[in-house]
């Protein structure tokens, strides 16, 4: 198709680029060059589409064509720009309209990217997208620690629109007995992560670590293999003696870990503390429903002892903290770090010897394990009812119908429950003196 009007130079359009003449300069054919500024400039291409007529009439149409370039270095030069002009001209031929083409590339090409897209890439963006949602860092910590242990080794560096059953059936075999609370809490990460490559288009089709009418008919019921995991918990009995022990310790992580006990909180609970949500002169502590693992507000009556506790933190807080954490970490504005609990357990030993303080089985105790502690304390020694005890430890009730007469959080009552579970735990542990075996011989 011939060309009409004046037609442009490479020297011309050197010119006009450095010179910054703004405004369109037409090449001939309906392709010009348009600058925008000094050394600023791109090509356009005006057409007619047939395909976008409109009452019989076809569209004008302005399609870019790229940046404008003398040297072909950032851009493109005249005669790159008179080919590409000639090859949208080539489809416009054929019925094609050149800028709908582009779109179709583009979104082929997207496509083909998004397909090759990993499974750890697309978990990793999944823990992203949801940590502002969560209760506290360690949430997300715990989610990339069991993606990163379990599911990465097998599923990682595949892609997430070819993950079938059979692979997610392999990353979870090894466990899937062994540890079964541990493999039902993989495979549903596993399916959320899929679950969002799908609503992101990087995969189609079912999701192969769903459970239903899936995963269920190649493996095993959780009920069928394996108990509970719990956690190692150390005996009632001994809560008095180990409140004892821990009061010879020092430091912010032994006050946070008497304040968890007291309050049968979890160790996320206790950390994510703040001064705002203590209230000392009603002695409760309100801790919000994005901090609380149920997602409900939690309110803790406080008893004498964890008063105590925090009336303590209150001498040490830093001037001007404004509403700082209760239990603050040694990094300014940050809180106790989540291990810090744990490694005070691991250091300490019983009163005289060198072993450390164990469940009934001999397993060294957990901090999450007091609660179990706390619930058995409350269940075998006490009169308090249990829904009483259910709400202190902010259990949803399991029972619906239990859970639908219960609108209240029964906080007056807990505040008894609580004081007396701080009572106890004062109790000063019982001192055996060994009897000396008689002297045997004659008199």
């Amino acid at each position: 198709m011939a060309r009409t009007g004046d037609r442009l130079t490479a020297t011309r359009v050197k010119s006009l680029l450095d010179k910054g003449q703004v405004g369109r300069h037409p090449d001939g054919n309906r392709l010009y060059l348009v600058v925008t500024g000094k050394g600023r400039g791109w090509w356009m291409l005006r057409y007619m589409a047939e395909t976008l007529s409109k009452a019989g009439k076809p569209l004008s149409r302005e399609m870019g064509l790229g940046a404008a370039d003398p040297d072909g270095v950032d851009g493109f030069t005249l005669a790159e720009a008179r080919d590409r002009a000639d090859q949208a001209r080539r489809l416009l031929r054929d019925g094609i309209d050149p800028l709908a083409h582009r779109k179709a590339e583009e979104t082929a090409r997207k496509r083909a990217t998004e397909a090759r897209r990993t499974f750890r890439e697309a978990a990793e963006a999944f823990i992203l997208s949801k940590s502002p949602e969560w209760a506290n860092e360690k949430h997300a910590a715990q989610w990339r620690a069991t993606l990163t242990t379990y599911a990465y080794p097998r599923l990682g560096d595949l892609a997430v629109a070819e993950i079938a059953m059979e692979h997610v059936k392999a990353a979870l075999d090894p466990i899937w007995t062994a540890k079964a609370e541990t493999a039902t809490r993989v495979r549903g990460r596993v399916e959320a992560v899929l679950d969002y490559a799908t609503a992101h288009g990087w995969r189609e089709g079912p999701n192969p670590a769903r459970w239903k009418g899936n995963l269920a008919l190649v493996l095993p019921k959780k009920s069928k293999v394996a108990g509970v995991e719990h956690h190692p918990a150390l005996p009632w009995k001994e809560a008095g003696a180990f409140l004892a022990a821990l009061s010879a310790q020092h430091g912010t992580a032994a006050q946070a870990l008497a304040f968890t006990i007291l309050t049968a909180a979890r160790t996320g609970e206790t950390i994510g503390a703040k001064w705002s949500e203590i209230d000392l002169a009603e002695r409760v502590w309100t801790i919000p429903a994005r901090r609380m693992k149920a997602g409900k507000e939690h309110r803790v009556p406080l008893s004498s002892s964890a008063v105590a506790i925090l009336e303590q933190m209150a001498k040490q807080r830093a001037e001007g903290d404004g509403d700082g954490y209760v239990f603050p970490g040694q990094m300014m504005g940050k809180p106790l770090s989540n291990m810090a609990m744990l490694k005070l357990l691991e250091r300490m030993k019983r009163p005289g010897t060198p072993r450390p303080w164990t469940d009934a089985a001999g397993e060294e105790i957990t901090v999450h394990g007091f609660r179990s502690t706390f619930r058995d304390w409350a269940g075998e020694t006490t009169h308090h009812p249990r829904e009483v005890i259910e709400h202190a430890m902010a259990h949803l009730l399991k029972n619906k119908a239990e859970a639908a007469y219960s609108r209240g959080d029964l906080f007056q009552k807990r505040v008894a429950l609580m004081q007396d579970w701080a009572d106890f735990c004062a109790k000063a542990p019982a001192t055996v003196t060994p009897m000396r075996r008689a002297a045997t011989g004659a008199a």
